[in-house]
């Protein structure tokens, strides 16, 4: 019982942080107004994108904290396999892979990110960085994010079914864990359609709105699981 309590509290406190965390990025991404593509609202950058300095480190702020912010989202994730009944953890465990992809993906994108282009540029190694830099629309980067947001809405789709659809609380999880992979399979659907190869950052920009607005819910919603978890546990002691 005591070993169970302390899972409980764990995956408490791993879900309370990983909510904080992704307010907190979302709150510094939101300074970064994309000066490139087609959401940049004037004085537009284009390739080959060497005149990033004067926005530096203001649109890389966000990338610090959601490196933090992975390490919370994966360490919740397995926290929640450890609370998985056994008859479910073959979902949670299938969450956990993807969580890690995800997680490593994205790590790699934002580390390159922040380490690499900005010295690069001020270096005047200009070298390649059209295809690194985040204000290349159909760069590396973009991409990596799409597909970091791809398994991580992955990952949440398969987390959903340790949750059963018998009382309101978990119902409500379930369903929005389901809604975070459908969406961001109708949003690259809808934008491949419009926009085919040439969609830009547009999917990119979707896929984080999306699991970012999951992440902040669920993080809230399954603290509030555990917590009645924890109380049931008190209540026959």
């Amino acid at each position: 019982m005591n070993a169970e309590k302390q899972i409980l509290k764990f995956g408490l406190y791993a879900a309370l942080l990983l909510t904080l965390l992704t307010i907190i990025t979302w709150g510094f991404a939101m300074t970064a107004i994309p000066p490139s593509g087609p959401y940049c609202p004037g004085d537009c950058m284009n390739y080959p994108f060497s005149d990033l300095l004067p926005y530096y480190p203001r649109d890389y702020y966000w990338m610090y904290f959601a490196v933090f912010q992975l390490f919370a989202y994966l360490i919740f994730i397995v926290s929640i396999h450890f609370i998985t009944p056994s008859e479910n953890k073959l979902f949670s465990f299938i969450s956990v892979a993807f969580a890690l992809i995800s997680t490593i993906v994205l790590l790699i994108a934002y580390f390159v990110q922040f380490s690499v282009v900005p010295v690069s540029v001020m270096n005047g190694e200009t070298d390649g960085i059209a295809l690194l830099t985040q204000y290349n629309g159909h760069g590396i980067f973009v991409a990596m994010e799409e597909l970091g947001y791809i398994t991580m809405s992955i990952s949440f789709l398969f987390l959903a079914f340790i949750f059963s659809m018998k009382n309101r609380l978990e119902k409500a999880i379930r369903l929005i864990l389901i809604s975070s992979f459908l969406l961001t399979v109708v949003s690259f659907i809808f934008y491949s359609v419009k926009f085919g190869i040439e969609r830009s950052y547009r999917f990119e920009v979707a896929a984080i709105t999306i699991n970012w607005l999951i992440t902040i819910a669920i993080g809230i919603l399954i603290s509030i699981f555990i917590k009645n978890r924890l109380k049931m546990i008190a209540s026959v002691e």
